[in-house]
This record gives C-alpha cells, sequence and structure tokens, in this order.
C-alpha cells in the first residue's frame, strides 16, 4: 500500500528525529532557519494507519527571476533506505515537491557503502601505486548500498558530481573521517589515537594550553581566526552573522545542539571550532586557527576535548565530516586527511548525493550555469 506525505509541524519533526539512533544535523527543522537563502519545509512519512515512518528537511532555492526551486534535501530524508519498495516512499516526495514548483530534487541517501580503517588509509598514503580512496580495497563493504544505487538509477535518478554548499551547487561531502566511539572507553579512544596525536596532545597539556566552552558572546573572536584561515587556505569565509544565526537557531531548538571550543595559551585564543550533535551523532563542524605559537599544539589539544566530551555525551561517532578522495603528495588537502586519520577515523563513503530532473529543460539549463559560473 502507498505511503501518504504531508508537510510536518515542527515539535513532530523533532519527535521522530529524537527517536533515531543517527540523524544528520542538515535533517532537523532549526538547519532550515540557518539556511536563510532557502525556504524550508519539513515532510512526513505515513502508513494508512496514520504512523509517522519517516521524515525529512526540504530547502527549495528559487531559480533567479523565476518562481521555480531547487530542491535539496541534504543528508536525507530519514526513510527506510532498505526498503524493497523504495517507490512507495520516494514518488510521493517527487509528486509534492514537483506540486511546489520544484524542477529537480537533490538527496543525499544516509546509507555508507565502504569504509577504510585508519591503518587501510596510512598504507595507502604510502603507496605510490594508490592515487585515489576509491581504488584502494575497502576494509569492508555494503552490498546494500550498491543495491541502492541500481535501484535509483532504474527509477531515473542520476548520481550527482561532488559540489560545493554555495549558491546553486548544493553539495555534502561524498567521503567523509569518522572516529567511532559506541563500546569504546575513553582509554580505548586515547589508544586509537597515533603516535604523533598522542605526543601533540601531551604537548599541548604539558605547555599549558586550556581548551574551554564559548558561547554566543564568543564567536566574534572565533570569527577573527576563522578570516584568518580563510586567508592561509585561500577558501571564501562566511560571514560572521551566519555562525551567529547558526547558534541562535540550533540552540534554541536544543540547548546542546551547538557547542564553540575555544583553545587558549597565556590569555591568547590560538585556536576554535563548533561542534554539532544530534542523538548519537557528533560533528566537528567548521575550525579556525591562527598561526602563531603552533608549536603549543592548540589544534591537538581542541579535539581531543571534543572527542572527550562527545564520548562523555554517550555519542556513538565523533565525525570529522569531509575527506579528500585523492591520495597524491602534491593536493594540499592530503594533510587534512593525515591530520583526521590520526586521530583513530576511518575514511567513509557514503552512497552519494542523488538529481532527479522534473523539469529537463530548467535542469539542463542549471547544468550549464553552474559549468559557465
Amino acid at each position: 500500500m502507498s505511503l501518504t506525505l504531508r508537510p510536518l509541524t515542527r515539535a513532530e519533526h523533532l519527535a521522530f528525529v529524537a527517536d533515531r539512533p543517527s540523524v544528520s544535523h542538515m535533517q532537523v527543522p532549526s538547519w532550515g532557519d540557518v539556511k536563510a537563502d532557502w525556504k524550508a519545509e519539513s515532510l512526513g512519512w505515513f502508513e494508512p494507519d496514520g504512523r509517522l515512518v519517516g521524515a525529512g528537511l526540504v530547502l527549495l532555492r528559487p531559480l533567479p527571476r523565476i518562481r521555480r526551486y531547487l530542491a535539496y534535501l541534504p543528508e536525507g530524508p530519514v526513510i527506510d533506505w532498505d526498503s524493497p519498495e523504495l517507490e512507495r516512499w520516494l514518488e510521493p516526495m517527487l509528486a509534492h515537491l514537483k506540486g511546489l514548483g520544484a524542477f529537480s530534487v537533490k538527496m543525499g541517501p544516509p546509507v555508507v557503502a565502504r569504509r577504510w580503517s585508519p591503518e587501510a588509509v596510512k598504507a595507502a598514503i604510502a603507496d605510490p601505486e594508490a592515487h585515489r580512496l576509491r581504488d584502494v580495497p575497502p576494509t569492508s563493504s555494503e552490498q546494500g548500498a550498491a543495491d541502492l544505487a541500481g535501484r535509483l538509477r532504474r527509477m531515473g535518478w542520476r548520481q550527482a558530481e561532488p559540489g560545493g554548499e554555495e549558491g546553486f551547487a548544493a553539495g555534502q561531502p561524498r567521503y567523509v573521517c569518522q572516529v567511532p566511539l559506541a563500546g569504546r572507553s575513553l582509554d580505548d579512544i586515547h589508544r586509537g589515537l597515533n603516535q604523533q596525536w598522542r605526543r601533540n596532545v601531551k604537548k599541548a597539556e604539558k605547555a599549558g594550553v586550556k581548551v574551554v566552552r564559548g558561547g554566543f558572546e564568543d564567536l566574534p573572536v572565533f570569527y577573527e581566526l576563522y578570516t584568518e584561515t580563510a586567508r592561509r587556505d585561500r577558501f571564501i569565509p562566511r560571514p560572521l552573522p551566519y555562525f551567529q544565526r547558526m547558534w541562535n537557531a540550533l540552540t534554541a531548538e536544543d540547548p546542546d545542539r551547538m557547542r564553540l571550543y575555544l583553545a587558549h595559551h597565556d590569555g591568547d585564543v590560538l585556536a576554535a571550532a563548533t561542534m554539532l550533535v544530534v542523538g548519537g551523532h557528533v560533528w566537528y563542524s567548521y575550525g579556525a586557527s591562527t598561526a602563531r605559537k603552533r608549536e603549543v599544539q592548540p589544534n591537538n589539544a581542541m579535539q581531543w576535548r571534543m572527542m572527550s566530551d562527545a564520548h562523555e555525551l554517550g555519542a556513538h561517532v565523533y565525525d570529522f565530516r569531509g575527506i579528500t578522495d585523492t591520495l597524491e603528495e602534491s593536493d594540499h588537502l592530503l594533510g587534512l586527511l593525515r591530520f583526521k586519520v590520526g586521530a583513530g577515523g576511518e575514511a567513509v563513503e557514503y552512497v552519494g548525493e542523488w538529481d532527479f530532473p522534473l523539469n529537463r529543460l530548467l535542469h539542463k539549463a542549471l547544468d550549464v550555469y553552474m559549468t559557465l559560473r
């Protein structure tokens, strides 16, 4: 029998999320408040008996000058992706979004395809024949992800090319680094750090680095470091009001949804980072640091404090978010991969993001627009 789809209230959506062990921070109602350039709607899937069995946050971004939308469900929706009848979930969603004026739908099923242990990633980086993570045999793989990809293609969905999050190039990383916490003591997690990480955490402690939690009033301090990081690493920073809006929106929904950490040394803030919490999943979100006093290792100290706090919260995973797929020494992102894997993180590949063109002409026009901009 078919499922019914209708908009959810914020309370209904939050109650559904609260009963799930892992839901992305981009699939809670407050994320729609963060993304001010998008319209947001919570959707619910109902069985014929009225039970709510799925939920999703959809973001709607208008095309310039016409009232047609790109509909985007980042790292969602939260539905039964193992269902042999996936059509009964996705067809009502496409019909509803088409009725809202969507010309294309993008979604990111939160389904893991493959994993590489820290040891496997380290060996791959050292192998001169290995150029991309995707070409290295995984430590484990999920047959269900391959089956899901095949079913989506048969339904007319197309696997999206990786993109950035800015503007219409909506996209989340396909490859991430995650430190498993479930069933492990803090000592187990500390032993999972590589030798360099353990040495740096100890060095920071001996140097007197103190990591503290901040609040809304400390966001300008974070932002000063963030803009310095942007200049150093050559990326365009988000404006301070974005982080202030994020703080207000997320903490209004749950006081512990967003945290800010600051690493101090002799009265000087050397590093800062935001951490997001939804149920048993904790994410390192945005990080920033100064080039001053790097020898006291404030970043290692801060990350270790954040992982320790995530463990204390009972989280089952500490998520470092995106990593590069390339293993080339010439890629400046390889150092970031080494840093994250050195914390005991495993490389995780998701099934990726998928597009469904509801209006092929407008969808193609968007592709051309994104290629030229």
